[in-house]
């Protein structure tokens, strides 16, 4: 699969701000290449008969590291799931699986998507076509699984008071004086956890390293890596919050469940450019939230990843995200070349003031206008 480089921040913001009501383009071979995880060997969509059933971790017994424990390494992006919604339409309910029309439609927005690549790639022209690597969105109707509806729950008085006051570019009409009038994301520091275990438009690599008493999960957008003991241990520094946290995980059978607490405040909990979370990248997070996943193999070549969020101060209830991901080995990483040489923060800056500058003198000239025709003071 032919990739360029992609920068994040403030820019991707621009672009993707105009982008996001449409879907991107995809590469001819790397649809090819998910289309078997996508309908059954015959090339029919054949969904299971509840479309409502809710899946379980699988029982899959996967082959053993050199030391012992289930073998999750290798290349795990999740540029197939990037057509998927977080979360699910109204009229879709309480259905986990999509209908063979809606699949249909899927398919045919996707091969649309394929054509406006070769279209634009032909006449030498980048338009969506690099900016974005969404390759599949699946069988089913929302990333969440949880609550049965596929939708967010609502979030408390004090989520929605510290919604407000959250800055981002991605804000329209917002104003920019200084760094903190920007998210983490724009300033190139991290999309924060966890956002960056869900899918992007770009940038979505995502690899699995193991070795005797610790998982690594790397993540190709701002070259982040978590490196997670499987001992079940406590965080040491029980006040050390980081942006990532403290990510503790155990073996229970073939399933790593992680739990992560401690962690800072600050990143949007959510990143709007995953398809379905609710605009302006301001879902705060309080020093309360917990992240609790488990990843596991359902046959060599499927990653099965559950991540269950939960807040009590911001959200009324829990959910629950999951995701079946193909095995993607030859997905290579490219750097994430984001703050090197990055203007756009001084940029928004200087052009927020010259609008507001622009505008006081534009209100003085109207009144000093409307005091003339008046015949002045009096």
């Amino acid at each position: 699969m032919t990739r360029t480089r992609a920068f994040g921040g403030v820019a991707a913001g621009i672009v993707l701000a105009a982008l996001a009501p449409s879907l991107p383009a995809a590469a001819q071979d790397a649809i090819e290449l998910l289309e078997p995880a996508a309908a059954d060997d015959d090339g029919e969509y054949r969904p299971p008969a509840d479309l409502a059933a809710v899946p379980t971790m699988p029982s899959y017994k996967p082959r053993k590291t050199a030391w012992g424990d289930p073998d999750l390494r290798g290349g795990w992006p999740i540029d197939s799931l990037g057509g998927l919604a977080l979360q699910r339409t109204a009229a879709q309910g309480t259905r986990v699986y999509l209908t063979p029309e809606e699949y249909a439609a899927v398919e045919a927005r996707m091969k649309a998507s394929q054509e406006a690549y070769a279209r634009e790639d032909k006449e030498d022209r980048i338009g969506m076509g690099h900016w974005v690597e969404m390759t599949g969105a699946g069988r089913r109707t929302s990333l969440l699984i949880d609550p049965p509806d596929g939708r967010l729950p609502p979030l408390t008085e004090e989520g929605v008071r510290r919604a407000s006051l959250m800055r981002s570019s991605w804000v329209p009409g917002q104003t920019f004086d200084w760094i903190d009038d920007f998210d983490t994301w724009d300033r190139c520091v991290t999309r924060g956890f966890p956002a960056s275990m869900l899918p992007f438009r770009y940038n979505n690599g995502m690899r699995i390293f193991q070795s005797p008493g610790y998982v690594v999960v790397a993540l190709e957008m701002i070259h982040d890596a978590r490196v997670i003991p499987t001992d079940g241990s406590r965080p040491v520094h029980g006040n050390v919050a980081m942006w990532f946290g403290d990510s503790r995980g155990r073996w229970e059978g073939n399933v790593f469940v992680v739990e992560t607490t401690n962690l800072k405040p600050g990143a949007s909990a959510l990143n709007m450019a995953t398809i379905g979370v609710p605009p302006n990248n301001t879902l705060p997070m309080s020093d309360q939230a917990t992240v609790v996943e488990k990843f596991a193999l359902d046959g060599r070549d499927t990653l099965v990843y559950e991540m269950t969020y939960s807040d009590p101060v911001v959200w009324q209830a829990p959910f629950t995200v999951r995701m079946d991901i193909p095995r993607n080995d030859d997905y290579e990483f490219y750097e994430y070349a984001c703050h090197e040489g990055d203007v756009q923060v001084r940029n928004y800056v200087t052009a927020s003031r010259a609008q507001r500058r622009d505008e006081a003198a534009r209100q003085r000239a109207a009144y000093e206008a409307g005091r003339t025709a008046a015949g002045g003071d009096r």
